[in-house]
């Protein structure tokens, strides 16, 4: 009898220790400190992004108006076909005609390069305000001791946001 109560008594034993070992696994998860941060909004509001959107329209301001001269030019020669074209000799409304869709081809060109390139220059700009901003959220889980801090979730209590006080803190940083 003696072998059967010391076998049990192991059991029991082995049991009581694992479950004291999961409950402090338990009790330390729960002390987790976990944060979120909107990326959106850093992207919107933050001075880095104002100041990248500001810098991007300067750069692209001369190509803007130089595409919307294009499409006021393409506008009043296509008029002026449409107009005057039915009095024209048929060479001259060819020539036009040929004018007009060359303006067209360049015009459609250019505004897609224009496209490509402020996209690519906005996605870097966008890239490197992120890069400051993570920098300042890794400076504030170091500082603050959080455990995880996510940018991309489905769902964020406001308990966890700290979305503020990235802003903030960016702002203070000067980007």
């Amino acid at each position: 009898m003696t072998l059967l109560t010391g076998m049990f008594s192991k059991r029991v034993a082995c049991a009581f220790a694992l479950a004291m070992t999961l409950g402090v696994g338990v009790a330390q998860a729960q002390e987790a400190r976990i944060a979120a941060v909107n990326s959106d909004r850093i992207l919107r509001e933050s001075a880095a992004a104002k100041v990248a959107q500001v810098k991007l329209e300067a750069e692209f301001a001369k190509r803007d108006k130089d595409l919307a001269d294009m499409a006021q030019k393409l506008k009043s020669m296509s008029d002026s076909l449409d107009k005057n074209g039915p009095s024209m000799s048929p060479g001259d409304r060819a020539q036009k005609q040929r004018d007009l869709s060359q303006l067209d081809t360049d015009f459609q060109r250019k505004q897609r390069e224009f496209r490509e390139d402020l996209n690519q220059r906005r996605n870097e700009e966008l890239a490197a305000v992120l890069d400051r901003a993570n920098k300042v959220i890794k400076q504030i889980a170091e500082q603050q001791h959080y455990d995880l801090i996510v940018q991309e979730a489905v769902y964020v209590s406001p308990r966890i946001d700290i979305t503020d006080q990235v802003l903030k803190a960016l702002a203070a940083s000067g980007n």
